[in-house]
């Protein structure tokens, strides 16, 4: 069991201030582990709408509600859309009687049926896979490679590791798109997301894609809003400022387990992996997702122009600029691109982010960090913002 305790103390946060919690993520990726822990010595009671008892239980939602007190928690919400009206009436009828913790694999079903329902009264927590803060920096190959999904990053051997995830891709495909009420193709949704991993880490080219499958630009683009909706992809959005230079205006393209990605690739183990052309490309969506996960900025951007000039992450601080270059090299150094991004986005301070060993200056205001020093980041970025 890995500890989680920044999620359990996010959680106990919202249940203290709001009556309903919402943790949303994909499939298997611990929330109903979470659920648990946050039960673990206290009152509550756990539904889970996967199983024909509880949904037998939930026959007349509002009476075996309103009769509990404490926690109630209930697991794959969207299997039960009507429920959100009644946790509406059960939170304004009787307020402070019980806290809801609501757990839900497809955030596009979810979060419309609560801005119908239930606005004003819940609060949303993101749950990803594990990430370094959680396993530990030795561990980091490992979780490069085989992602952050529970069972795939716990699994005996990487072929173990490989086949969960082979079996994960085509139960999404299988049954959870199809539950979204989407009437897709599991063949043409798989060879749309393995194109897309090939697309990792580039500008988002519909007219491509859509050529490469047969189908027209709409089509394609619907099929990455699946993809982003449930959790599977990242679109990371252009930054834009008022310069006289033609800047990029659509969104970068990753996948976000990048154990996920190498399946996808057909790549099972670090050495195939490392004598892939993909593997830059595969480091640098794994040390944004781990940003995301360690500095929890509002909003994250790229920024890149026509001519060349690119910041791979780019995010605002108390009124403070930063950037971040990812490199997959032992040598980093300073680019032309990294000077223009300096100047062009007035950057407080630039990190080169890299596998290596050793943190050290490269030029006034730009960093070489090891992403095993990615903790002392957000205290870095504080220091800065003074």
């Amino acid at each position: 069991m890995i500890d989680r305790p920044d999620y359990l103390n996010r959680i106990q946060i919202a249940l203290d201030r709001s009556p309903i919690t919402a943790l949303l993520g994909p499939r298997q990726c611990g929330k109903t582990t979470l659920a648990r822990m946050v039960a673990h010595g206290i009152k509550a009671t756990h539904f889970d709408l996967e199983s024909q008892q509880d949904l037998a239980r939930l026959q007349n939602p509002e009476l075996a509600l309103s009769a509990l007190r404490g926690l109630v928690i209930i697991d794959e919400i969207q299997q039960m859309p009507a429920l959100f009206k009644v946790l509406r009436v059960l939170v304004d009828r009787e307020p402070g009687e019980r806290r809801f913790l609501i757990l839900g694999s497809a955030s596009p079903d979810i979060v419309k049926n609560v801005s119908e329902s239930l606005a004003g009264r819940v609060e949303f927590i993101d749950l990803a896979g594990f990430h370094l803060l959680e396993i530990g920096i030795d561990d980091a190959l490992k979780l490069w490679v085989r992602g952050g999904f529970p069972r795939s990053f716990l699994a005996d051997t990487d072929q173990d590791s490989a086949s969960w995830r082979e079996g994960f891709v085509r139960t999404f495909l299988e049954r959870d798109i199809p539950q979204l009420g989407i009437t897709i193709p599991s063949t043409a949704m798989r060879r749309f997301w393995t194109m897309l991993a090939h697309y990792h880490g580039q500008i988002w080219n519909a007219s491509e894609l859509a050529r490469s499958m047969g189908i027209n630009d709409k089509t394609v683009r619907s099929y990455l809003d699946i993809l982003t909706g449930t959790y599977m992809v990242r679109q990371l959005q252009p930054w834009h400022e008022n310069l006289r230079k033609r800047q990029v205006k659509s969104p970068k393209i990753y996948l976000r387990d990048t154990g996920l990605l190498h399946s996808l690739l057909a790549l099972p183990t670090h050495d195939s992996l490392t004598a892939h052309p993909k593997v830059g490309a595969s480091w640098e969506g794994f040390v944004i997702e781990q940003l995301m996960l360690t500095l929890k900025p509002d909003t994250a951007y790229f920024w890149a122009t026509h001519q060349g000039a690119e910041i791979d992450f780019f995010f605002i601080h108390r009124g403070k600029r930063f950037g971040i270059e990812i490199k997959y090299s032992e040598n980093p150094r300073v680019s032309r691109s990294a000077r223009i991004s300096m100047q062009n986005l007035n950057l407080r301070h630039i990190w080169i982010i890299y596998p290596g060993s050793h943190t050290y200056p490269l030029e006034e205001n730009m960093t070489v960090l090891p992403l095993k020093a990615i903790a002392e980041l957000k205290m870095l970025i504080d220091q800065l913002s003074i």
